[in-house]
């Protein structure tokens, strides 16, 4: 069985992704704090992650680690676009997700970052589903401050 996108549970889950970020906001030095909720195919919690202390591991990278093989066919909720590449070299989160077969993300807002930003058109490029935009209000909050510093 797989699961059809409905509104409210996309709102519940960026929520909740919402709040993980917040828990590590100005404790991720130069980097943000991300909250990443992964969900199955048939709609169940399967992993969760926030950005690490320092700013490391990023949130997609726990949520995924935690999720294992049930990610697969599910949905990734993310408060700031999944990187498209690293800055100190391994996988960027967007090739983490592909890897791991999440067929949708769900995504609060874009990265202005010159290193990460990219990350949903690599998504998408791959034949994933990508929504942009839910969330974007409180996220902009958020970041406010980090993209001051990138842009």
């Amino acid at each position: 069985m797989s699961l059809r996108p409905s509104r409210r549970r996309d709102r519940r889950m960026m929520g909740r992704a919402l709040a993980l970020a917040r828990l590590n906001h100005g404790l991720t030095g130069a980097n943000p704090s991300v909250g990443c909720i992964l969900i199955d195919r048939d709609g169940h919690v399967v992993g969760a992650g926030v950005t690490g202390l320092g700013g490391r591991p990023h949130a997609e990278e726990i949520a995924l680690d935690e999720a294992g093989d049930r990610a697969r066919g599910g949905t990734a909720y993310v408060t700031l676009e999944p990187c498209r590449e690293r800055s100190k070299g391994g996988k960027s989160c967007s090739l983490k997700l592909r890897e791991a077969g999440v067929s949708r993300v769900v995504c609060a807002i874009e990265d202005p970052h010159p290193v990460a930003n990219g990350g949903i058109r690599a998504l998408r490029d791959a034949g994933i589903h990508v929504q942009l935009g839910l969330g974007r209000r409180d996220a902009q909050r958020l970041y406010r401050k980090f993209f001051r510093s990138v842009t």
